[in-house]
């Protein structure tokens, strides 16, 4: 790194004790911040890169050494939390955001969908205790949604704020909390959710308020998500507006999709290519709401959108972790959270088209997650889960294993699986909800 003279004399008075100008304090604080963040001072990011360049992550080829991984990672996550609730992620490096490296403060938005994967784990691997550590989650996002039935944005300890992608995220897990225990505590938390997202959805049928002061308000197409928890709440809670205000939503956004089948304005930070993770979300959302809803229009708009990226596969199972709008790859690093989406969409278009193609490139992207998958480490962080980007240095979630990624992951695992042993139509251990 290269210094300005007047920062080498701010080192140098401080080691003296004397006082430097405040603007040199400054700038050399987030100089050493960036130091300390660097992989080459952290030795475990510095060894996984390496481990990563040599690839020598072995690929088990049955799926439940990887799915038990994953899982025991997500146990970890929830212990690592002094609630009920799953840590964010685990960093590799010093965060930037947080000020530290290792586990992250809870995240409620990602536990909220994570509730349905440990429902289908325990069934899977006849674990009851995650089916308890599922709905100890639920409950504890029941304890922190807010007074408008909102869940907030960002992670435990910011500063209060709803958001309404969040809300439909926990809403799916409420949603499978009660389908799984019955219990009407989590279908009225889930029914007020869906209150909530009904009052903040505009006539058009976009949400332009409470969107997350973590993303761009003008690109968020991929809240069909959120729509879809809506329509599920509109049929499972029998509420007829809430499916109302999801199909007008979902049309929405099914009405701004190209010819080629684009889904426009649909990222975190960059609209014009978008991360493969936010594309998977949208298309997750038209094709489940689509399904609840009885709409064709909607399952047709997942498939045009779907259908493109299944060329994007690479032979080993590789993908590009943002697109353009001609579908081209806009960058040479993978989103490994958008990889595991993809596998688990293609996988229900399968089923809900009965169409066996869409699996055909599900296999190579299993392959390829499966040999991302860290499973030896001795840092427990690291050890089972899922990174953010291949390499672990790329531009989405870099230098982190990720609560969402290995969610998916482990979804994917148990989908594939149930497919494999008993044909397309068999019964998954993994709600639709998940």
């Amino acid at each position: 790194m290269r210094y300005t003279l007047c920062e080498l004399i701010t080192v140098v008075e401080i080691l003296r004790g004397s006082v430097a100008p405040p603007r040199f304090q400054t700038s050399l604080q987030h100089r050493l911040r960036a130091m300390r963040a660097h992989p080459l001072l952290n030795p475990t990011a510095l060894a996984e890169g390496w481990r990563e360049w040599l690839r020598n992550y072995p690929a088990d080829p049955t799926h439940e050494p990887h799915l038990v991984a994953a899982i025991e990672w997500l146990l970890r996550a929830q212990d690592a939390t002094p609630d009920g609730g799953l840590s964010r992620g685990y960093s590799l490096v010093r965060h930037s955001h947080y000020g530290r490296r290792g586990w992250q403060p809870c995240y409620p938005e990602t536990t909220g969908y994570i509730i349905p994967t440990l429902y289908a784990a325990a069934r899977r691997l006849g674990r009851p205790e995650l089916a308890v550590r599922a709905e100890r989650a639920a409950r504890w996002e029941i304890e922190i949604q807010l007074p408008t039935g909102a869940v907030r944005g960002g992670t435990i300890g910011e500063p209060e704020s709803p958001a309404v992608f969040n809300t439909g995220q926990v809403l799916l897990g409420w949603l499978a909390a009660f389908d799984e225990t019955g219990q009407g505590s989590f279908a009225d938390a889930a029914r007020r959710a869906a209150r909530y997202l009904v009052a903040t959805l505009d006539p058009d049928g976009r949400w332009r308020s409470d969107n997350s002061r973590f993303a761009r308000a003008d690109s968020t197409l991929y809240n069909t998500r959120t729509a879809w928890a809506l329509a599920e709440a509109g049929v499972r809670l029998d509420e007829r507006r809430f499916s109302a205000a999801a199909a007008r939503s979902l049309h929405a956004a099914a009405h701004l999709q190209t010819e080629n089948g684009w889904l426009p304005w649909c990222c975190l930070t960059d609209p014009e290519q978008p991360l493969l993770h936010t594309i998977a979300y949208a298309i997750r959302g038209l094709l489940e709401g689509g399904r609840v809803l009885g709409e064709p229009r909607l399952l047709h708009a997942a498939e045009r959108a779907a259908r493109p990226l299944t060329a994007k596969v690479r032979t080993d199972g590789w993908m590009p972790g943002r697109y353009r709008s001609d579908w081209s790859p806009a960058v040479r690093w993978s989103c490994l959270t958008g990889q595991a989406q993809m596998a688990n969409n293609w996988m229900r278009l399968a089923a809900i088209t009965d169409d066996a193609t869409w699996l055909e490139p599900v296999p190579a992207v299993l392959r390829f997650l499966k040999h991302t998958q860290n499973r030896r480490s001795g840092e427990l962080g690291l050890r089972g889960g899922i990174k953010g980007a291949w390499p672990v240095g790329g531009a989405y979630g870099a230098y982190e294993v990720l609560s969402w990624a290995t969610k998916f992951f482990a979804d994917a695992l148990m989908r594939h699986e149930a497919i494999q042993t008993n044909g397309l139509s068999a019964a998954s251990p993994v709600s639709v909800l998940a």
